[in-house]
């Protein structure tokens, strides 16, 4: 008799998700057969923008996430770049790429050490580490005790990335130095000297503690190579610029279909996205984000998430007045898409390789920090911006959790429209128009789970896209009949849990 259990919402990461799996088999050989993921929550950051001065975007757009707003300033300045024309300097774009990858570091380091590693391992007998699920946790006490000093090293390490990414934003998060046209802080001698400093501890931190026990953790736990692969295929936007005009970047554009084959080129026009069980207008449905809309309806029949259902390579077809749709395919974001997209990295697609390449990500960009950080001189930083009356314009860049897009229609010197397609929104989409499921919800699809009371195989899975779903209107009903694991989050007297974990 198959069960389905709910985890609402799954904690350790940002902003609330709901993972649903339905479990089937004998005893000892249970699996996932389905699963839904919802974002349970409304964004309404569009909105917001609506009318609004273009100048303002950098600033509200950052408010969308606390974890990665570098990216999101970065795409918005691209963005209002690219509608009127203007191409930054190149000492902007160098501080950029620094700023940047500054927030890259500190999230990868985040994610493995204070949102994912907590699933593999026992810690002490305290928050943050209890109340915790003691299913399949393979280190041995004293491997186990190194880990969890490291998590606390991590911290420390965090706290410098975000103090190093300030020196030339300003502040982190949120730096304010993000504007069309380019920068608005100068490449100090003192300022990369100290930036400099910074990167080596960090590097250091990489090479002798990061990178092994990502290794500790994938000899531990190898059969998670073969978990979680999902549909397989993989998308870059590509990311931190090496010219002006953003023709080469170290980390390429491209996309992966069915995990075989070199990278195929990425034409934003190919993406759309779907609706048809998300709580928005099925008037939308399937509209690419350079004409898409935000209209919210809530209830509606068939739904289950705030998020739409990002897709590439759809096709239309017409029969006389009527024109039929069907949705791309899915593709997953990230770091391991990134990885395989440059050639780095394809060993598989999988839980385990979503860490292993995260972390060799994280090298990656700490080394080129420190080589562009050199290459800052005296020229300037800015290059002169004017709104234009009328204009469109996107930009493509890269979050550390995956794609990231921004889409504007001016009018009027106003904002008319402006869209947002996050990472995350590929990662946790739901089903498309076809039916489809979206990347972590096929992902989890053929997952064991051993404990039927403590799932912790699906959190692994969903942990390791390291999703980030941002806060806005907070809308959940309780659920009947069914596992309900509220894991350390309270939602208010009206909602009951049978099982409630803080893990």
């Amino acid at each position: 008799m198959p069960s389905t259990i709910k985890i609402d919402p799954v904690t350790r990461l940002e902003g609330h998700l709901k993972i649903e799996v339905t479990v089937d088999g004998v005893a000892g050989a249970q699996k996932v057969v389905d699963a839904k993921a919802t974002g349970t929550l409304f964004r309404g950051f569009e909105a917001i923008l609506k009318n609004r001065n273009p100048l303002d975007a950098p600033d509200i757009t950052q408010r969308i996430c606390g974890v990665c707003p570098v990216s999101h300033g970065l795409a918005a300045s691209m963005t209002l770049e690219n509608a009127a024309g203007v191409t930054a300097p190149d000492n902007a774009r160098i501080m950029r790429n620094l700023v940047l990858g500054s927030n890259f570091v500190q999230s990868h380091i985040l994610h493995f050490y204070h949102l994912a590693v907590q699933d593999f391992v026992s810690g002490p007998d305290m928050p943050p580490w209890q109340p915790n699920w003691a299913a399949d946790k393979r280190f041995d006490a004293a491997t186990s005790g190194v880990l969890v000093s490291h998590y606390v090293q991590a911290l420390e390490m965090r706290r410098k990335a975000h103090e190093m990414g300030a020196l030339f934003g300003g502040r982190l998060p949120h730096p304010p130095a993000f504007v069309p046209g380019g920068f608005t802080t100068t490449p100090r001698p003192e300022r990369i000297t100290k930036f400099r400093a910074y990167l080596a501890e960090l590097i250091a931190f990489i090479n002798n503690v990061y990178l092994p026990d990502v290794a500790a953790l994938a000899n531990a736990y190898a059969d998670y190579y073969s978990i979680g692969r999902g549909h397989g295929n993989l998308l870059a936007y590509g990311v931190f610029d090496l010219d002006g005009a953003g023709q080469s970047k170290l980390l390429r554009r491209g996309r992966i279909l069915g995990g075989t084959g070199s990278a195929l080129a990425v034409d934003p026009k190919a993406i759309t996205e779907s609706v048809t069980y998300s709580w928005y207008s099925d008037t939308t449905d399937n509209l690419s984000p350079s004409s898409g809309v935000t209209q919210p309806v809530y209830p509606k029949g068939g739904a289950y998430s705030w998020l739409k259902a990002p897709r590439y390579g759809g096709t239309s077809r017409r029969k006389g007045k009527r024109i039929t749709v069907t949705p791309g395919a899915p593709y997953e974001t990230g770091p391991l898409a990134r990885m395989w997209v440059n050639g780095e990295y394809t060993r598989g697609i999988s839980v385990m390789d979503r860490h292993a390449s995260r972390a060799q990500e994280t090298l990656k960009v700490a080394h080129a920090m420190d080589v562009w950080a050199t290459q800052l001189g005296s020229g300037p930083v800015y290059q002169q911006y004017v709104t234009p009356t009328s204009a469109s314009g996107f930009g493509l860049t890269e979050a550390p959790r995956g794609a990231l897009g921004h889409w504007v229609d001016i009018s009027n010197g106003k904002i008319g429209n402006y869209q947002v397609l996050t990472p995350t929104c590929w990662n946790a989409s739901p089903r498309d128009s076809a039916g489809v499921p979206g990347p972590i919800e096929q992902a989890l699809v053929g997952t064991p789970v051993a404990n039927l009371d403590e799932p912790v195989e699906v959190l692994r899975v969903v942990h390791s896209f390291d999703p980030c779903l941002s806060c806005a209107v907070h809308v959940m009903r309780p659920a009947e009949g069914s596992k309900i694991f509220a894991l350390g989050h309270y939602h208010g007297e009206d909602e009951v849990h049978e099982h409630t974990h803080s893990h």
